[in-house]
Order: C-alpha cells, then sequence, then structure tokens
C-alpha cells in the first residue's frame, strides 16, 4: 500500500512513519510512504500557499494552486489514489472507516494549514473527508498519522501477531475491549482478578465477554446515548 502525505511539515511527521510498528511495516514491504512538500508546487519566489480571505476576517486560506498541482504530480507519477481531506466538516473517522480504507491500494492525504482550504480544493478535486472529531488542531499532520496507523495494523503481516489486530476495540461494531492484566499479580494491593489465574478458559473468555459489554455500555453512557447490546 502507498500512502502520499501532502504537508508543508515532512520533516515532523517522518520520525513517527520509521518507527514502530509503521517502520516495521515499510521494511517488510507492506507500505510505503511518500510525504510531499506542497510548498514545492509555488509558482513565486517566497513559495507562498496561503492569502488572505476574499471578504476579509481573520487568519490565512491555503491556496488552491499548490494542492491541485501536487495532487496532479502524485497521480500522473504513481496512479490515482483515494484522495483524503483531513477536515471538520469530514465524516468522523472510526474502525469502520479503516477498514474501509484498508482496501485501498494508493491513499493520498492532505494535510491543511491556517484557517482552511480555498473552496475551490474541495470543488475541483474529488475527495474524502475525514475528521478526528469535533476539536481544532492547528493542522491535519496528527490526524493523517492516526489515520495511516489505524489502517496500516489491519494491514497482513504489519503485526507481530495478526490476532491482535481482530480482538481490538470497534472491530465488532462499537465494543471497547476487555480490560488486560500481566505480572505481578498483586500491585500496591490491587490483584488481578481470581478467574484469569484459575486456568478455566471457558471461565476467562466468559469473563472478558461480561467486561467487554459493561464497558461499552458505559461507554455509551458517558457519551450521552444508549443503545441495544
Amino acid at each position: 500500500m502507498l500512502f502520499s502525505v501532502l504537508t508543508l511539515f515532512p520533516a515532523e511527521i517522518r520520525p513517527y512513519l520509521d518507527g514502530s510498528i509503521l517502520g516495521n511495516a515499510q521494511r517488510a514491504g507492506i507500505v510505503r510512504f511518500r510525504l510531499v512538500d506542497f510548498r514545492e508546487f509555488t509558482d513565486d519566489r517566497h513559495n507562498t500557499v496561503d492569502d488572505r480571505p476574499f471578504g476579509g476576517g481573520p487568519g490565512m486560506v491555503m491556496k488552491p494552486g499548490p494542492i491541485f498541482d501536487a495532487v496532479e504530480s502524485v497521480e500522473r507519477s504513481f496512479g490515482p489514489h483515494h484522495r483524503i481531506l483531513l477536515s471538520p466538516r469530514g465524516r468522523v473517522f472510526d474502525q469502520a472507516k479503516a477498514v474501509e480504507l484498508g482496501r485501498e491500494s494508493r491513499i493520498l492525504l492532505c494535510c491543511g494549514r491556517y484557517e482552511g482550504f480555498d473552496e475551490r480544493i474541495r470543488e475541483g478535486l474529488e475527495w474524502d473527508e475525514v475528521s478526528l472529531g469535533d476539536f481544532v488542531l492547528s493542522g491535519g499532520e496528527i490526524p493523517a498519522l492516526a489515520v495511516i496507523e489505524a489502517v496500516v495494523r489491519l494491514l497482513p503481516g504489519a503485526l507481530g501477531d495478526e490476532e491482535s489486530a481482530n480482538l481490538d476495540s470497534f472491530m465488532d461494531g462499537d465494543t471497547v475491549d476487555h480490560p488486560h492484566y500481566t505480572r505481578p499479580r498483586v500491585f500496591r494491593g490491587m490483584e488481578v482478578p481470581e478467574v484469569l489465574v484459575s486456568g478455566n478458559h471457558r471461565a476467562v473468555e466468559a469473563w472478558r465477554k461480561e467486561r467487554r459489554i459493561r464497558l461499552s455500555e458505559l461507554r455509551r453512557r458517558r457519551n450521552g446515548f444508549q443503545r441495544d447490546i
């Protein structure tokens, strides 16, 4: 799988892509990352990528030219991509979306900055708009990394244990994972539940299922909605 990331700050996100699971997936040939600085697609000596908004108002707006040119250059070289615009208007990213994106062979993520994008970037290019949630960041780099990691860890061979991804939270809808424990058995007076050291695998699985259901219901209540389990 190829990820092409349009960003003004490639040097800031490259170390994360080269570490841990993402780095291992690259070295195994499972995934490739191309970081494209769209400042390189400007047409003035100051490499200007933003300008004042028509109609007035605070802040600066991303100019359409550099982004159009960057997208078209990437796709001429590497073929059509599934284009993702990191935007507050987008669908909130979730595990189901990660699974969906995992079926793509090439994904392009466009990271904005400043007050937002010139609307013609949306009108003139076909995008899948994605958001991490109802909060504001200074740019799209952190959301892009979140999308990349969520997708890559689902790819065959990316994790040491293939079953790990299948058992993650939200892989079976909106259910979160059960609690986990490891050694020592007692830590500062807190003990591991007896069932987990009983050796009774059927009882362990029943306990884990009950905990997944209970924790998922608590999460739904905290988030302000109810759903039948």
